[in-house]
Formats: structure tokens, C-alpha cells, sequence
């Protein structure tokens, strides 16, 4: 068994440019971990297709992918453009009309029935994460004529948001058709899904509650996109399995200069709490066209990498992208250099001070100790592997929030564990099939199996894994025969 180049996981958005087998097996071998299915574009029977390819193409990479199901939220959206893409020119006027498609190439269907009501001569509207913006000249019963200010091309199925934080009306951020996109991941065997625009942790048990009387229970992802969230942002990381910074609607819902500061503050904030982080949106976007990215998202990427996240996401790049395999591996290039040069170049958050000395001492848990233990081990004698087992992940991912240089081995029994470790900074996850209750024997039958480590070789091993426990209370070091 060979361990990826990088730590760091990818999540690559699934659409025309990368649902072949051929594309998925190649990104896969080039490095990504997760298969981000965006439910706000296609049908039910094209993201069935699109989870088989899925599947099957893992299968032949060898190698485990997870599937992330995005649920649409409450958005509006442009509908379905007689022409794509339409090309708005600055100082046009242009017609906005409540429908989920048009034949005519002049208007631009928007699908939501209410936006009249929501806009006023002067309101400004902003299109494909703010690329695009409109000022609203006219209001009728159904349309909207509006000046282009920024001009620009526009997709069918791109969001719309207005100034001030309107665009969604006062409703659930979980929809009737969250619901049936909960349904469908459910039937087809997923378990984890990304929940759009979370005001607060109440959005989160929702999802979980309906799950549940289906007798599932599900994994969530809670996306950051609004000011809302970033006011309720404690109670939602308590509540989530994960966050995900989506920083295009982000970019419009807060002033555009406010965003790389509220990225350091979610990261840290998640680091803290052992959640996993994917920061998210236009990462890489010139490679959407162009086989090299510029310089500015080469230091995007990598200062993400820095602040402490575990994975970062390509949407359209890989989606609709020209050179989705390319822009796969040249994320993963960008990973490995980045990685090797954190201990020098200094990280956003030193968590390591802020358990010794900081405010995290004031609130410091047995597991804290531990983790904070596992990693002084790692730096002192050098050592390249922690073996964890777990069963909720808690675990691993209480010692991957520190981002040591050592892998991070995690074996468990549940396969959903398995799968959401995907998302989480240098873990390599295994499945142990043994029904004994003391695991060591087939964790030790499994590394050796694997050829990842030398006999003589020094590990730590974390204890503390009694039927009904989180985390661990303890560790051992070992030299494996």
C-alpha cells in the first residue's frame, strides 16, 4: 500500500466535464478523496448514474472515495437560459422574469415566483457569486428590468442574492426539497450531506430528525454562506459533523474584504473543536479554462493549507472544467509543498499553545491531554505513524486538528466512520472486520499487511476504546515486529 502525497483532502465537485469512469478513476489516482455531488444542478437519475461512475471508478483506482450529497437550500437560482452562456454587457438593460425557464435568449428566467415582491428601483442584484451585478430600474408583476453595472456570462442554475442579506426569504434553511434530496442519498446508501445556507444549529437537528425517522442517522456538513451563520457560528460547530466556507455566497452576504478574516476565524474555530473544515469556491478557477492557475490562487490554496484546513474543494474547475484531471493534481502539488514547509513558515492557529497556555488550558478535557501527548511522542522520537482506533472518529480526528507530520492510521468497524474520515488532515482510515472486542491483534495483522511500516519500527497506538467510549484516554508506544 502506497499513502498519498499529501495530507490535505480534496474535494472535487462531480458535473459534465468529470462524470466518466475514465475522468473519475484519473482524479482519483491524482488525488481526490471526495466526490462532491451538487443536487442544486441535474436529476435524481443523472446523480443515480453519477454515483455508480462514482463507485465503479474507485473500485478500479483501488482506492476509497467518499460521495458528499449538497443539499440546494433556499436559493435563488436563475432557471434554465434559452442560450448559454447569455452575455451581459455593462450599461445594457435587461428583463428578469419569474419563470424556471424561458425560449426566448433576451430574458433571464429566475426560479422563484416571489422575486418582484423582494426588489425596488435601486435595489442591486448580484449574479454567479457577485461576478455579475444588476441595478433594478422597473418592477412589474412578474419581471424585473435592471441595468447591467458588472457585466459578465451567465450559466443557467447560478445563484442570485441581493444587498442587506435578501435574495431568501425568512424560511428553514432545510427545504421540502432537502427533504427529498435527503431521501434519495438515503436510498442510494450515502449518509453525509452538506446542508446550504445555515443560519443556526436547529437547521442542523432538523436534517438529523427527519433522517432519523427513516431509522438512518446521518453525517452533516454545515455550510458557511451567511452573516447569520457566522453570528450562531459556536453553537453550529457544536451541533455539525463538519464545515464546509463557501465563500461565494459568503463574499456577497458580508463585505467582499471581510472574507479571508471570517475564513481564519471558522478554521480555527473548527481546529479547536476537532471538526473537519473544507474551505471551499474559486480555489483554482482559472483552470476552469487554462491548464496552469495563477499565482494569487497557488497562494490561496496554499494559505488555506496553512490556517489549518482539512480539505479544500474545486467546483467548477472540475464540474465544468476544461482539465478536471489536471486541476486535481495540480491541488495535490500544491498540498505536498505546502505541507513540508508548515513547521517553517509558521500556521494561523498555533492549537498547540492554545491547549498549554492559552484559553483552551481553562477548559482542557482528558482527551485534550492525550492528543496533546500523542503529538509531543511524534515530534520527540520521530515516529512517522499513530495507529487509533475508533469507533466514532473522534479520535483521529482530535489528533489530526494538530496537523502532525505522521500519518494518522484510524481502524473501525463502522463503515460510515470509515467514509466522513475522508474529510479529515492526514487520516488514512481502515475497516477491521474482527468481531473481538480487543482490536490490536488485527490492527497490527492490518499494518503489516499494508507494508506501510518497517519491522523495528516505533508507533504510537491510542487506548482507551471500551464498548460506549469517545476518544481516547491513553497511549502506548510500540515497536512493531
Amino acid at each position: 500500500m502506497t499513502l498519498p502525497g499529501q495530507k490535505t483532502k480534496i474535494v472535487c465537485t462531480i458535473g459534465p466535464a468529470s462524470r466518466s469512469r475514465e475522468v473519475l478513476a484519473r482524479m482519483i489516482l491524482a488525488g481526490m478523496n471526495v466526490a462532491r455531488l451538487n443536487l442544486s444542478h441535474g436529476t435524481f437519475d443523472e446523480h443515480r448514474e453519477n454515483i455508480r461512475s462514482i463507485r465503479t471508478a474507485a473500485e478500479d483506482a483501488g482506492l476509497p472515495v467518499t460521495i458528499l450529497l449538497d443539499l440546494p437550500g433556499p436559493k435563488i437560482r436563475i432557471g434554465t437560459l434559452a442560450q448559454e452562456p447569455m452575455m451581459l454587457q455593462k450599461d445594457e438593460t435587461v428583463t428578469l422574469v419569474s419563470a424556471p425557464a424561458t425560449d426566448d435568449p433576451a430574458l433571464i428566467p429566475v426560479d422563484f415566483e416571489q422575486l418582484p415582491q423582494l426588489v425596488s428601483p435601486g435595489s442591486i442584484i448580484f449574479l454567479s457569486d457577485g461576478f455579475i451585478q444588476l441595478r433594478v430600474d422597473e418592477v412589474a408583476e412578474h419581471e424585473v428590468r435592471a441595468q447591467v453595472v458588472v457585466g459578465g456570462p451567465l450559466l443557467s442554475r447560478k445563484g442570485l442574492s441581493l444587498v442587506g442579506g435578501g435574495g431568501i426569504l425568512a424560511v428553514s434553511a432545510l427545504t421540502d426539497r432537502d427533504l427529498e434530496c435527503i431521501e434519495f442519498g438515503l436510498a442510494e446508501g450515502l449518509d453525509t450531506f452538506s446542508i446550504s445556507f445555515i443560519e443556526r444549529a436547529e437547521d442542523i437537528r432538523k436534517a438529523r430528525e427527519y433522517a432519523a425517522r427513516s431509522g438512518k442517522s446521518i453525517r452533516v456538513i454545515a455550510k458557511i454562506e451567511r452573516q447569520e451563520a457566522l453570528l450562531h457560528l459556536d453553537e453550529i460547530l457544536r451541533e455539525t459533523d463538519g464545515v464546509m466556507i463557501a465563500r461565494g455566497d459568503l463574499g456577497v452576504q458580508i463585505p467582499i474584504e471581510e472574507v479571508p478574516s471570517a475564513q481564519k476565524q471558522i478554521i480555527q474555530k473548527a481546529n479547536i473543536l476537532g471538526r473537519p473544515v473544507i474551505t471551499a469556491t474559486q480555489m483554482l478557477m482559472s483552470m476552469t479554462d487554462n491548464i496552469r492557475p495563477t499565482r494569487a490562487e497557488v497562494t490561496d490554496v496554499a494559505n488555506a493549507i496553512l490556517d489549518g484546513t482539512d480539505a479544500v474543494m474545486l467546483s467548477e474547475e472540475t464540474s465544468i472544467g476544461k482539465y478536471p484531471v489536471e486541476t486535481v493534481a495540480m491541488m495535490a502539488k500544491i498540498a505536498r509543498s505546502t505541507e513540508m514547509k508548515r513547521t517553517s513558515v509558521g500556521t494561523g492557529c498555533n492549537l498547540l499553545d492554545y491547549f498549554r497556555v492559552g484559553r483552551g488550558r481553562e477548559k482542557i478535557t482528558i482527551n485534550d491531554v492525550v492528543s496533546l501527548n500523542v503529538i509531543e511522542a511524534l515530534d520527540a522520537l520521530g515516529i512517522r505513524f499513530v495507529l487509533t482506533p475508533t469507533r466514532s472518529g473522534n479520535t483521529p480526528r482530535n489528533i489530526s486538528r494538530f496537523k502532525p507530520e505522521a500519518w494518522i492510521l484510524a481502524f473501525t468497524r463502522n463503515p460510515g466512520t470509515l467514509k466522513f474520515l475522508a474529510f479529515s488532515y492526514g487520516v488514512c482510515p481502515f475497516l477491521i472486520r474482527s468481531e473481538k472486542e480487543y482490536w490490536h491483534g488485527a490492527i497490527l495483522d492490518s499494518i503489516r499487511d499494508s507494508e506501510l511500516i518497517r519491522p523495528g519500527e516505533r508507533v504510537v497506538l491510542t487506548e482507551g476504546v471500551s464498548p460506549g467510549r469517545e476518544g481516547t484516554d491513553s497511549l502506548i508506544i510500540l515497536t512493531v515486529d
